[in-house]
């Protein structure tokens, strides 16, 4: 063991740093490029004349004396009534944004008799950022602006009090979906006062609990307009593409993006990095590259040794704790003490301990989830190590922006994971330095969405005429299908009423797709665990399952589907696991065809039927197959979106693919094109699934599809076909780039196949691609008009 010792945290220039890291243990071929962002200078503007002096005088007390541009811009748009979305860089100070107008009005509301004249609602999408900004709200407005969580942690008497006399409530979606709305008649003093919504965080609605969620606050205005209010909608963001249009489609209302970020920034250097191949093998002998956790554990040693005050984003709470442990053991004592792991399910106490320790210098390293990504202010930091790519460039300069906080320069580091889009971003730094970030794609009008909503809504307030056009343009035709079912009885020419004595809020579960969820229980205890998703269950908590739960590992002792219930047991053991299952799609029909010379895109409807039907069993720290369990689950039937292309047997013959490699070929393309979507569309691979086929039954061709895992699509297919050329190029360059020789998890391989990534044919996927991409029309044309 090296053997370190106590260094106080200093800041070296990030060039320095990087050269150290790169030149110690034989490194210098795994830094595969380097990016020099220059330092931006503050613009100042002064207070807006209607922001009350005491919301002046308090941010001025916490050394905000003036406002920055973008600032002062959001407060003048609320306070003149738009809706605006603050979309700027981290820690470019959205909430004071968002605050100072919401709490100069909530001041001016205490001067009414009940001293409750205007009222506000705040949203987040976790608990702990809601902790955060009632915080700050107490920070800036005086004792009687009465900010109040509204959560599932609040107490049942606290509620009653938060819905008599709370000025400021904050909560998330879910509670606004499952308590406030349903509820309405006891918010009604609360509602009728509600002048502003804020929306914090608002990049993170995306996808199905996107979709969702646009619904919910299309509910929100609707039992407004019963009260007479109607509030002014406050959104923050990440900087996205188009944030005014994802703000529109969220909310429903025209918004005014506020997007030219004014703060100060230090200088930062934007290095990629690829962990070396290892001597370990995979799956059908393929070579494995080291973890870029364990590659994150010996980069974070080599920092905090030489005393530089560093924070290490990973995927999952175990990583967070593997990380830390993996540091504090090569580093020894007493530097060991100066490292730790932050992620979810901590308490507030001790989030708020390890954030001071790491702004005081008393912490050097911290291993994170993406709880420290969210709102949390951390200064002071020298780099930042990102530990596989985060899914969206908006959440990686998230988490980069967490370093050079106070001015001076950083490193940020991208630490490719073993996985196509990993692999194909550091050696192809243009995807993250030469283009914007994504647009959110969410899709309201999906109909599996939209309709138990409309229930919902229904219970709330019968719906009318009026409604049709805020709930979007399906609302028409679902209404009598809902009718049909006996959800809905109609009266009169237009009235809808619920007809169930369940509440129909409760039939919507916002972060899954539909059906009952299956619980998760310690059978020993009775406890229950949590739950994870009807549509997940046969994959994730199958009997023999490896489940992780607040960093703690369980394994499944057996799956009722009947009962959805899953017991579990606390184990230790040294490996997870992965289903395996067979998939089979039919095309139910054709939207929208565009002919590549030949070869043909389309986009539509499918109907997809997969069935787990057992196991692998792969060791955790080299990935090495241990064993494979059979399972017997019933199949499941998904109807959902999907983009498809197909080529012709002179296709074939051209790119000399002969019939033995086919099935290699198309399989390695579709792997491959599964792993780049995520450039493209605000997703993670875990959200789509694919399918290929030599001969499909509905084309009479070779054919490769891709899909929304969400009944009735999330939006994700849809922008693959939208952005098709580039994609499909993508994908193609991140195969011929690997230097693997017959495909390994940087390219081809995926840690989800059902066929054991066997057969797969990496040179015959990138002949396969070429001949399809010869024929594609240009971007232009596929996209039907671009973005």
């Amino acid at each position: 063991m090296t053997h370190w010792v106590l260094v106080p945290p200093h800041h070296r220039p990030p060039e320095a740093l990087l050269t150290a890291l790169a030149s110690g243990r034989s490194r210098s071929d795994r830094l595969t490029h380097t990016e020099h962002l220059p330092a931006r200078q503050a613009r100042f503007s002064p207070w807006p004349a209607n922001i009350r002096a005491e919301i002046v005088a308090s941010a001025r007390a916490l050394g905000v004396d003036l406002p920055w541009a973008h600032q002062a811009e959001a407060m003048n748009l609320a306070k003149n009534g738009q809706t605006v979305v603050i979309a700027t860089g981290t820690a470019s100070g959205k909430s004071l944004g968002y605050l100072a107008p919401v709490l100069s009005d909530l001041l001016d509301g205490t001067e009414a008799p009940n001293g409750r004249g205007t009222t506000a609602l705040y949203l987040a999408p976790t608990k702990a950022l809601a902790a955060d900004q009632r915080r700050r709200a107490a920070e800036l407005a005086p004792d009687r602006v009465r900010p109040a969580l509204y959560d599932g942690d609040t107490p049942p008497e606290e509620r009653e009090w938060v819905r008599q006399y709370a000025s400021y409530v904050l909560t998330n979606p879910d509670m606004l979906h499952r308590g406030i709305l349903p509820g309405h008649a006891r918010w009604s003093s609360f509602l009728k006062a509600l002048k502003y919504v804020v929306i914090d965080e608002c990049h993170s609605y995306r996808g199905v609990f996107g979709s969702h969620v646009a619904q919910v606050l299309r509910r929100l205005r609707r039992i407004c307009a019963r009260y007479g209010s109607e509030p002014v909608f406050l959104l923050a963001s990440a900087t996205t593409a188009d944030p005014a249009a994802t703000a529109e489609r969220l909310t429903g209302l025209p918004a005014v993006a506020v997007t030219e970020d004014a703060s100060p920034r230090g200088p930062l250097v934007f290095a990629l990095w690829e962990p070396p191949l290892t001597e370990n093998v995979g799956e059908n002998g393929a070579p494995v590259r080291r973890t870029a956790t364990a590659e994150a554990g010996y980069l974070l040693t080599d920092l905090v040794g030489a005393g530089t005050r560093t924070v290490v984003f990973v995927r999952s709470r175990r990583a967070a704790e593997l990380v830390a442990l993996q540091t504090q053991d090569q580093l020894g004592s007493p530097l060991a003490a100066r490292v730790a792991a932050y992620r979810g399910g901590y308490l507030a106490e001790e989030r708020r301990s390890l954030e001071r320790d790491l702004h005081s210098g008393r912490l050097l390293g911290l291993a994170s989830t993406s709880a420290l990504e969210l709102g949390v202010d951390v200064s002071g930091l020298d780099a930042v190590l990102i530990a596989g790519y985060p899914g969206t460039r908006a959440s990686l300069w998230q988490q980069a922006g967490r370093a050079g906080r106070e001015g001076q320069g950083a490193l940020a580091m991208l630490i490719a994971r073993d996985d196509p889009l990993d692999t194909y971003l550091v050696h192809h730094p243009e995807a993250l330095f030469a283009n914007p970030v994504e647009a959110t794609v969410l899709d309201p009008d999906n109909p599996h969405i939209l309709a138990p909503h409309l229930c919902a809504a229904a219970a709330e307030l019968p719906l009318g005429e009026s409604d049709l056009a805020l709930f979007g343009p399906s609302t028409a035709q679902l209404l009598p299908v809902l009718e049909k079912r006996g959800l809905l009885r109609r009266r009169g020419a237009n009235a809808w009423y619920w007809t169930r004595r369940e509440r129909a809020a409760d039939a919507v579960d916002l972060r899954g797709s539909g059906g009952s969820p299956v619980q998760i229980v310690e059978g020993s205890t009775g406890r229950l665990l949590g739950t994870v998703d009807a549509a997940a269950a046969h994959t994730t908590v199958h009997t023999g399952a490896v489940h992780l739960h607040q960093g703690r590992t369980y394994l499944v002792q057996s799956l009722n589907l009947e009962t959805s219930v899953a017991l579990v047991e606390l184990a230790d053991p040294p490996y997870t696991t992965a289903a395996r299952d067979i998939t089979s799609i039919s095309i139910l029909s054709t939207d929208t065809v565009v002919e590549w010379g030949e070869a043909r895109l389309c986009f539509g409807s499918v109907e997809v039927v997969n069935q787990v039907v057992g196991y692998l069993r792969k060791r955790i720290a080299t990935g090495e197959i241990l064993g494979e369990s059979k399972l017997d689950l019933p199949p499941r039937t998904l109807r959902t979106r999907a983009v498809w292309w197909t080529v012709t047997e002179d296709q074939l013959l051209d790119a000399e693919i002969p019939v033995d490699q086919l099935p290699g070929a198309a399989h390695a393309a579709e792997h491959a094109s599964i792993g780049l979507l995520p450039l493209f569309a605000t997703c993670d691979r875990w959200d789509i699934g694919g399918v290929s086929v030599p001969l499909h039954p509905d084309t009479q061709l070779p054919t490769v599809f891709v899909y929304d895992g969400h009944s009735g699509g999330a939006g994700f297919a849809e922008r693959g076909f939208r952005r098709a050329e580039q994609w499909l190029t993508a994908t193609r360059d991140a195969i011929a780039a690997c230097e693997c020789e017959r495909g390994c998890p940087s390219c081809v391989q995926s840690p989800k196949c059902g066929n054991g990534n066997d057969p797969l044919d990496k040179a015959a996927a990138v002949r396969l691609l070429d001949v399809l991409l010869a024929g594609a029309p240009g971007q232009a044309t596929a996209a039907g008009g671009g973005d």
